[in-house]
């Protein structure tokens, strides 16, 4: 009894020892049964015995079952996402707001869903991939290439949208856009660009193949013109005791290398060139945009960058707007009413998986090296 004295005073009050034993342990049992979350008997002989050893009563161990739920989520995840790396053409059923605006993609393999609009989006520096590693993001020059010819051969797709953010790219990827874009035009299909925070150089570029160009008031674009930037690291190497020797077959065999000062014959060549591809893209704008005054097209191709308010007035636009204005329009020229996108490219776990690789490659020392002894003509905006 001794053992119990603190509970049964609790429960019987201080007249605990006066009371009968049989009495006590009767309406102990009672109490035990209408007590909340009280121990079952079972727990009380283990701990009663865990108590006269010594021993505290050690709490079950729940950790392992949380583990393992969670280890099965993950792994639950993982294969679905390489499914979703392996399938990446999969997407949701389309589903329509209140006004009739699309916020979900539909496949445009996907039998019976009818004409529509291809919606595709230009990210970033228009160029080629270095990497041929697998975590290498899908967004190359040639990736949409191929998603513009896909669109060209689809019944469904009636016209493309090219949503644009970029500053412009190397000369030969932004022309085989460009290219392609026209090719489209060809086959029947309309073409409408959405310019939306930067649209500038080769993305001013490959605009000119559109119909119609939206972009808003706010948008960078413009800076028409050409750049060659040549690194040199001369002075960095000399600090080091680093020497390159080049055996060349002739005297310009390394022109523009970044180990050595450049001559002037060199720049000469170099700037042939630039202007060479410059000309090329005053013909392209000239082609696009044949209502911009040879006054104003003199002017504002010189390089420099402007607002798209500035744009509309000077006609390098065609309207003001965003996203639902550039799917009107391109529906509109299409012949649709309200139409709905029937194909674009989703965004998940694999464009999550291949940015990540991507960013792991371009720290790699040596690509950035390469990057500053290979000179690229672009028609890029740099700041």
């Amino acid at each position: 009894m001794s053992e119990n004295t603190d509970e049964l005073k609790e429960i019987f009050g201080s007249d605990v020892a006066n009371i009968p034993k049989e009495e006590w342990e009767k309406r102990l049992k009672e109490n035990e049964k209408t007590a909340v979350g009280y121990p079952s008997p079972a727990d009380q002989t283990e701990t009663k015995q865990n108590t006269l050893s010594g021993q505290p009563k050690q709490p079950k161990q729940r950790g392992s079952i949380w583990f393992f739920l969670l280890l099965l989520a993950f792994l639950v995840s993982a294969v679905c996402g390489v499914y979703l790396t392996v399938k990446p053409g999969m997407s949701c059923p389309e589903e329509k707001t209140e006004s009739g605006t699309s916020f979900a993609l539909v496949s445009s393999k996907k039998e019976g869903s009818g004409p529509g609009l291809a919606w595709i989006k230009i990210r970033g520096v228009i160029a080629e991939e270095d990497s041929q590693s697998v975590f290498a993001a899908p967004s190359s020059a040639s990736s949409i290439s191929k998603r513009i010819r896909e669109a060209a051969k689809d019944k469904n797709v009636k016209a493309i949208v090219l949503d644009i953010n970029s500053p412009g790219g190397t000369v030969a990827s932004v022309q085989d856009i460009y290219s392609e874009i026209m090719n489209a035009k060809e086959q029947g299909k309309k073409v409408v660009a959405l310019f939306r925070d930067v649209a500038a150089s080769g993305a001013f570029y490959i605009a000119m193949a559109a119909d119609q160009i939206v972009a808003e008031p706010g948008t960078i674009t413009g800076s028409v013109g050409v750049i060659m930037q040549v690194g040199n690291v001369v002075g960095l190497f000399n600090k080091l005791g680093v020497q390159v020797t080049p055996i060349t077959s002739g005297k310009y065999k390394d022109i523009g290398s970044a180990y050595r000062p450049m001559t002037e014959a060199e720049k000469t060549i170099l700037q042939d060139m630039v202007n060479d591809t410059y000309s090329q893209f005053l013909a392209v704008v000239k082609a696009g945009r044949p209502k911009v005054t040879p006054s104003d097209l003199e002017e504002y191709t010189d390089g420099r960058v402007f607002t798209g308010q500035r744009a509309y007035n000077l006609g390098f636009i065609d309207k003001l707007g965003g996203e639902e204005t550039a799917r009107l329009l391109a529906g509109e020229l299409a012949g649709l009413e309200n139409p709905r996108i029937v194909s674009r490219k989703s965004e998940g776990l694999r464009e999550l998986i291949f940015s990540f690789g991507s960013g792991m490659e371009s720290k790699n020392l040596s690509k950035q090296l390469q990057s500053i002894s290979t000179p690229r003509v672009s028609y890029l905006w740099v700041q």
